[in-house]
């Protein structure tokens, strides 16, 4: 549309500009309060049209430190070895079976001291040297 034409050519210079009585149309007094004033009162039907997921929570998020982990460190595999009895050997290193417990990947940080068979999906070239430094053999079944 051309300037021109526009209704705001026409009220330029009429103080309320079509807004009626002085001071309508001026603050925030004039569109039912700020921001989110008025939501469950007066403004309650444009929430229900424009923003219906407004108010209320999703869903349920558990708390993070009470989440299993899927991950080692090659320095916890001892303190595991205390609480886990080993039943079998192989090629004459006790055979820990991580796969079982649950546990997806074996990472490098720390130190092991004991040689052991470790059965496990999948692990870090930093944890697999240090299993292999110390005699260990670490291997995916």
């Amino acid at each position: 549309m051309a300037t021109r034409k526009r209704k705001v050519r026409k009220l330029r210079g009429s103080r309320t500009m079509g807004w009626g009585q002085v001071g309508q149309h001026r603050k925030s007094g004039g569109h039912g309060g700020v921001g989110n004033a008025g939501l469950h009162k007066h403004k309650w039907s444009w929430i229900l049209v424009h923003d219906p997921d407004h108010f209320g929570k999703d869903g349920f998020h558990r708390p993070r430190s009470h989440e299993i982990k899927r991950w080692i460190n090659v320095g916890d595999i001892e303190q595991l070895l205390e609480k886990v009895e080993i039943k079998e050997t192989r090629d004459g290193l006790p055979v820990l079976n991580l796969k079982d417990m649950g546990v997806e990947k074996v990472l490098g940080k720390g130190k092991i001291t004991k040689a052991l068979y470790i059965i496990a999906e999948s692990w870090t070239k930093k944890a697999e040297n240090a299993i292999k430094a110390v005699g260990g053999k670490i291997v995916a079944e």
